[in-house]
């Protein structure tokens, strides 16, 4: 998972709750219609058994198409799966303990809600990238945090580690942060949910981006 020097890129999560005898295509055909740098598996309140599965449904259609596949929240799965990396929230595995369980060679990423603070100490503690929102009101998750464009430009001028922005962004409402300076824009409604399919709906972030 690489930010593009010139600008910023794709980053999927998967929807809470998947049907494995479709969503695979419905992955593929979203992957092939653009730039994806990387698919978050976020399958909540699955148990392990079941997010196992759906990893190993999932982790060839990304791979082969390059794109970088992380766990959600848990560093032992992402390991036992063959997981490119693990995302830790602020409630689970600390980023620096999640660092040891994945090894050097995986991708970390940490969220840091509003936080300039939890950001820096993420890094420091063996990020590869900090996620900040929610930017926007979204329906997958209760948001107890909000977060303005002001980070996303304060992180991109003082630090190097890229940045995910994420929160409700969809392609009428991501300019803002795409100016402000998000290397990669985590998106689920705006994909899954897209009234022409996947596909479409990362043919339109992707119209935003550009068009940012």
């Amino acid at each position: 998972m690489a930010s593009d020097a010139a600008g910023c890129r794709l980053y999927l999560i998967t929807p809470p709750a998947i049907d494995l005898a479709t969503f695979p295509d419905a992955l593929a055909a979203a992957l092939d219609a653009g730039d994806v740098a990387a698919l978050q598996i976020r399958l909540k309140p699955a148990d392990d058994d079941t997010i196992r599965r759906a990893a190993e449904k999932l982790l060839p259609v990304a791979q082969s198409r390059g794109v970088a596949v992380l766990m959600n929240d848990s560093p032992a799965l992402a390991v036992a799966t063959g997981c490119d990396g693990v995302h830790v929230g602020q409630s689970d595995t600390p980023a620096i303990e999640a660092r040891k369980i994945i090894g050097p060679d995986r991708q970390l990423g940490v969220t840091c809600h509003a936080s300039r603070d939890l950001a820096i100490t993420a890094g420091e503690d063996g990020a590869d990238y900090v996620a900040f929102g929610a930017f926007f009101p979204t329906g997958t998750k209760e948001v107890q945090h909000h977060a303005g464009p002001e980070i996303l430009e304060w992180w991109s001028e003082m630090m190097t580690l890229p940045s995910v922005a994420i929160g409700g962004i969809t392609a009428a409402n991501c300019a803002s942060l795409v100016r402000a300076g998000a290397d990669f824009l985590a998106v689920v409604s705006a994909v899954w949910g897209h009234p022409d399919g996947p596909a479409a709906g990362v043919r339109a972030i992707e119209a935003a981006i550009r068009g940012a």
